[in-house]
């Protein structure tokens, strides 16, 4: 093993981020007047749906944390404006919303209901608002007007001024957020975007931000796909932010060399392709299975899982939807919740004695990340009958957490042997398990 830096060279994650990584779990909220007239499409730029089509009747956002709640989630994050451009609180940044809508007498505010919601169960709240679309304005990524073409130097400047006051708004009405969610990030000032991060820094200093602006602090990052799937090796660093123009990622693995802290996270819809909900597409649920691959290759690489709901016109998860959060929570916390032993430790070796021979097949590990991403390369092994060690698996990358499994062994003992790091390795946990 070679220390490859001095510990004061290692990039290092913000508090917020720290935080942000311990949560693993999140859920998406995908709601929006389209869910009303099925079929449309905002880059149609025409017949937009009547505002007095949006009525959810039966909506209950408690009824959404207690999906998010029965799933592990402990963050959650509602998309507030969408493609569409239909806004889903009170604004008068220009008449489209549920302002105009007679749901309510005009007066709802689902983004209030979302947040207060969120406080009651104890999940933290984050809100979705695109800069880079916007089908009532008939602006297309990555946020120009004209339909994406731009051209008018006037109309920009008043779409740039619309954002502004409407990430104002939302980022100062509804207390603290957790994270803010950009969707397609936001073109540079310089090139007639927004100048989102002075707001940003003022109403929300300690908010996540994905697909921010280049330059935004506390940034994650996408890791290129909506399918829960994170590459592998995933490291939480990299050289670039989550964007870079608005649109274009460079690199969805990160780097291990990297001098920023962005790590990354994975959205995926509940409903296989489906981000807003769509009448007959229960069978386009995904399975215990499916979805328990996604914890693996999302959270067992070192990222957050985003997973999606679909309210439906009434404003209620659908209940075969509820149902498979119901079924994942449990099914993580049956793997998870109770280890067959786990210790904690500095250096290139750690041992874990499991009091006595003891079947596993799987093991997390976990990275002190307050001191950076130090490994780099590393062994489990098993202690066999003859007293010599037999590997189990190897891997690269770690972070906040690496999930592994192998065919099931019986062992009094196993252990964890970087090969190559940065500097000293420093070990939150080691554990085994028996899925």
């Amino acid at each position: 093993m070679q220390d490859r830096a001095a510990d004061s060279a290692i990039v290092t994650p913000t508090q917020a981020q720290q935080q942000w990584h311990d949560m693993e779990l999140g859920m998406f909220f995908h709601f929006d007047i389209p869910v009303y007239k099925q079929g449309w499409s905002w880059r149609s730029w025409q017949d937009r749906p009547d505002p007095n089509l949006y009525q959810p009747t039966r909506l209950d956002t408690d009824q959404w944390m207690e999906a998010a709640q029965a799933m592990g989630a402990r963050y959650a994050i509602f998309v507030a404006k969408h493609c569409s451009g239909f806004c889903q609180w009170q604004t008068d940044i220009y008449p489209y919303g549920v302002k105009q809508s007679s749901w309510r007498d005009g007066k709802g505010d689902v983004v209030g209901d979302f947040v207060a919601s969120c406080h009651k169960y104890g999940i933290r709240p984050g809100l979705y608002a695109s800069v880079s679309a916007n089908g009532y304005l008939e602006v297309e990524n990555p946020g120009l007007v004209n339909r994406g073409k731009g051209g008018d130097a006037e109309a920009q400047a008043r779409y740039v001024r619309i954002c502004e006051q409407m990430t104002r708004e939302l980022w100062s009405r509804y207390g603290e957020l957790f994270e803010a969610w950009f969707d397609g990030g936001a073109i540079p000032v310089t090139e007639g975007g927004p100048d989102l991060i002075p707001i940003l820094e003022e109403h929300q200093p300690n908010a996540i931000v994905f697909q921010g602006p280049p330059g935004t602090p506390n940034g994650i990052r996408w890791v290129g796909n909506e399918r829960g799937v994170a590459p592998y090796p995933c490291w939480s660093t990299a050289n670039t932010g989550t964007a870079e123009g608005g649109t274009e990622e460079k690199r969805f693995d990160g780097h291990p060399d990297g001098q920023l802290w962005v790590p990354g996270e994975c959205d995926v819809p509940i409903r296989n392709h489906d981000w807003f909900w769509a009448p007959d597409r229960e069978d386009h649920i995904y399975s215990l299975d499916d979805l328990l691959e996604m914890y693996l290759c999302s959270v067992g690489r070192n990222c957050n899982l985003l997973l999606n709901a679909n309210p439906g016109p009434d404003g209620l998860v659908p209940e075969a939807d509820f149902q498979r959060y119901v079924e994942f929570g449990e099914e993580i916390r049956d793997r998870f919740s109770s280890p067959i032993a786990a210790t904690t430790g500095d250096g290139p070796t750690l041992d874990l004695d499991l009091n006595g021979p003891q079947c596993l097949n799987q093991v997390t590990i976990m990275e002190d990340i307050a001191h950076g991403e130090r490994i780099l390369e590393y062994t489990i092994e098993a202690l066999t009958d003859d007293g010599s060690w037999s590997e189990l698996c190897v891997g690269q990358s770690v972070g906040h957490k690496r999930i592994q499994q192998f065919d099931s062994v019986r062992t009094p003992h196993i252990r964890l042997r970087v090969t190559n790091s940065k500097a000293t390795p420093r070990i939150r946990q080691l554990a085994a398990y028996l899925g």
